[in-house]
């Protein structure tokens, strides 16, 4: 049992389980905007269900297609996809499992669900390769988890309204914003391996002045969604919040590179968390 428990640890650590909370409350704004209020217990099973399983299979890609990279680079190079705990067959296999599970997840929630599980998974592993020849890999990082809300409103109604347009769109630029922040850890790694990366390209400056870009667009989105969804106050109160947040992120990082770590996974999972509960104060007040 302990052999179990120990391997279970090292597939968490390879994931990060945890950090499923950049994409659960965005799949449940979504839903329950397209409900108007409460979407059931068995939507909410199934989204929890595809959005791990999405997310495992990802990341799974990720750390598989990436054991080169991580091995070399001394930030990651204690990953278990690289220091021997977790072999490539072991990490093949988990990402197939995940693969599985999310499009039989889909195929009981709705045909369009099902229709469009194939073409997702495409699009997050593709991610793992952009950074070998593109620097557009934020921004394809940055769409992989901007299909969250996508994914929640198409579970609820099978289609896809405007107003999740809107919101996928903050969803991306919010994430392809923090990820710029993020890879600013690697940008001399990045330079000397020939990856590609903004930072590595235009420089640390350039890439907070990116960065900050793509957030103000992400509250811009946020706030259109609001409108076009026809939410009230608390909605609007959540977008200013997130606003607030944001520029507390970006206060830290030109602040103290050292605060990255504490930017992207504090400020990020409970600016998530917070939107999300702006939204159900306005459904449940407004």
């Amino acid at each position: 049992m302990h052999k179990y428990i120990k391997k279970l640890k090292d597939f968490n650590e390879l994931v990060m389980f945890e950090h499923s909370i950049f994409s659960l409350p965005f799949i449940f704004t979504a839903m329950i905007v397209s409900a108007d209020g409460w979407f059931g217990f068995w939507l909410l099973v199934m989204g929890v269900l595809a959005a791990v399983s999405a997310r495992n299979f990802a990341m799974g890609v990720n750390r598989y297609a990436d054991r080169d990279i991580d091995a070399a680079n001394p930030r990651t190079s204690s990953r278990p996809n690289v220091d021997g705990r977790l072999d490539a067959w072991s990490i093949l296999v988990f990402i197939v499992v995940n693969a599985l599970v999310f499009v039989a997840v889909s195929y009981m929630i709705n045909d369009l669900a099902f229709y469009l599980s194939i073409p997702i998974l495409v699009i997050l592993s593709s991610y793992s390769y952009f950074k070998r020849f593109s620097n557009l890999a934020h921004i394809v990082l940055g769409i992989s988890l901007g299909l969250a809300p996508i994914a929640g409103v198409v579970a609820v109604q099978a289609s896809i309204p405007a107003w999740s347009v809107l919101l996928s769109l903050g969803v991306i630029f919010w994430v392809g914003g923090f990820d710029l922040l993020y890879s600013l850890q690697d940008m001399e790694f990045d330079k000397e391996n020939k990856l590609h990366s903004i930072p590595a390209k235009y420089g640390s400056d350039v890439t907070l002045l990116i960065s900050a870009f793509f957030h103000i667009l992400s509250i811009v989105f946020w706030a259109l969604f609001v409108w076009v969804a026809g939410l009230g106050v608390f909605a609007f109160g959540g977008v200013i919040l997130s606003a607030v947040m944001l520029a507390y992120e970006h206060y830290l990082v030109r602040k103290d590179f050292t605060k990255i770590d504490r930017a992207f996974f504090t400020v990020n999972g409970y600016l998530g968390i917070a939107f999300f509960i702006s939204i159900v104060l306005d459904k449940v007040f407004v």
